[in-house]
């Protein structure tokens, strides 16, 4: 049976940056881990639905439509893992207009089961400032309170899944101008 490996942080933190990263380290060492990224399926979803035409739009549709598009994503990705070792790239919440919404709910974890959850984290300063000069995407304006808050509350989160699956949490920090050691401590995570 292949690892399953959760990567989860807010939006801006560089999760996938670090993902990544991690991943051409490991490729070069003759690790293999599958990349998935949960919103990519929700959105492909989304899209055939025409329910949004970007996957910033997705925070925005109601709470029902959501936890469905969660759910066709989880047993898509639970099909494919397999013996494969997966990385998942997703957030432990999301910040949506009523409020936040658990980004692996009970019926997503029982789909997926992960062995480890990762964590990117870093200072909501430097995550405010990645975000004003990421034009790519179209994000609310919050401050770094905000920010600071939805980590708090990913870590909440990450409690609980840990409580639900038996995981481990492993919080990996993704500090300016030290990407590197970012990229070591998962690769140590994913060995």
């Amino acid at each position: 049976m292949g690892k399953k490996v959760v990567v989860t942080g807010v939006p801006g933190v560089g999760k996938t940056t670090v993902i990544n990263g991690a991943m051409e380290r490991l490729a070069a060492e003759g690790v293999s881990y599958e990349p998935v990224n949960f919103g990519t399926f929700m959105f492909d979803v989304a899209k055939k639905e025409n329910l949004v035409s970007n996957r910033d739009e997705m925070r925005k549709l109601g709470k029902d439509v959501q936890k469905r598009l969660q759910q066709a994503a989880a047993s898509g990705i639970a099909a494919m893992s397999g013996d494969a070792n997966i990385i998942v790239d997703t957030h432990s919440s999301v910040k949506t207009p009523t409020g936040f919404l658990a980004g692996l709910p009970e019926w997503v974890l029982r789909e997926l089961m992960p062995d480890i959850v990762v964590l990117v984290e870093t200072d909501p300063d430097q995550i405010l400032m990645r975000r004003l000069g990421d034009e790519s995407r179209t994000r609310d304006m919050e401050g770094s309170r905000a920010i600071a808050e939805h980590q708090e509350f990913n870590r909440a989160v990450a409690a609980a899944y840990a409580m639900y699956t038996g995981c481990t949490i492993k919080i990996v920090r993704n500090e300016n101008f030290l990407l590197e050691q970012g990229i070591d401590d998962l690769v140590s995570v994913l060995r």
